[in-house]
């Protein structure tokens, strides 16, 4: 029996050391998965930090565009409303240049006797040159006597009784109209039969 016991206490000695390792073995994975997470959170850390500086780059690198493309765009209007100026102004000098002969007709016409006949000669040349610059520019008369008043065109002034014209028809221009293309310039004082 006293042998027996023995043989128990190494066993159970030789058994201890190896629980003992077995202890130490299973400890020691435990020791590393705290290292593990660890090192992972510090990675995480770190490839976070990587992003978040990659992400406020992009962000400057967009801001940086938005400034520059509103920057283009305000030079772009104040560089188109330059020019609209410019050809608005060209527009202007090359129409008037094209009165400046009538104008000169004028000053010779006014230099010349009022009475004789060729002052009314001239004055009326005058006019002609003034309507053939005009009629070059595009402006046409609103000359509708006998048709349907519109009044788009045409200004009522006066409303005559004449049962030899229908109803609502323009009997009388009291002053020309004027209109550019569809444009109308100026519309025609009429006098309108009711």
């Amino acid at each position: 029996m006293a042998k027996e016991n023995e043989k128990e206490k190494t066993a159970k000695t030789a058994k201890a050391p190896a629980a003992e390792a077995q202890k130490k073995s299973q400890k020691k994975p435990l020791n590393e998965e705290k290292t593990k997470p660890q090192e992972k959170v510090s990675e995480v850390d770190v490839s976070a930090d990587d992003e978040l500086q990659k992400i406020k780059e992009e962000l400057d690198r967009q801001k940086d565009l938005a400034l520059r493309t509103a920057a283009e765009f305000d030079n772009y209007k104040k560089r188109t409303e330059r020019e609209k100026l410019s050809s608005l102004e060209f527009m202007k000098a090359d129409i008037l240049k094209t009165f400046l002969p009538v104008l000169d007709n004028f000053g010779r016409a006014l230099e010349a006797d009022a009475g004789s006949e060729d002052f009314s000669r001239g004055i009326e040349m005058i006019k002609k040159q003034l309507t053939d610059v005009m009629v070059k520019l595009g402006l046409s008369e609103i000359n509708d006597e006998g048709k349907e008043f519109d009044p788009l065109l045409h200004q009522a002034v006066l409303h005559v009784e004449d049962e030899t014209v229908g109803e609502n028809i323009v009997v009388k221009t009291l002053q020309k109209g004027y209109k550019i293309g569809d444009t109308v310039i100026r519309p025609a004082m009429v006098q309108v039969a009711n």
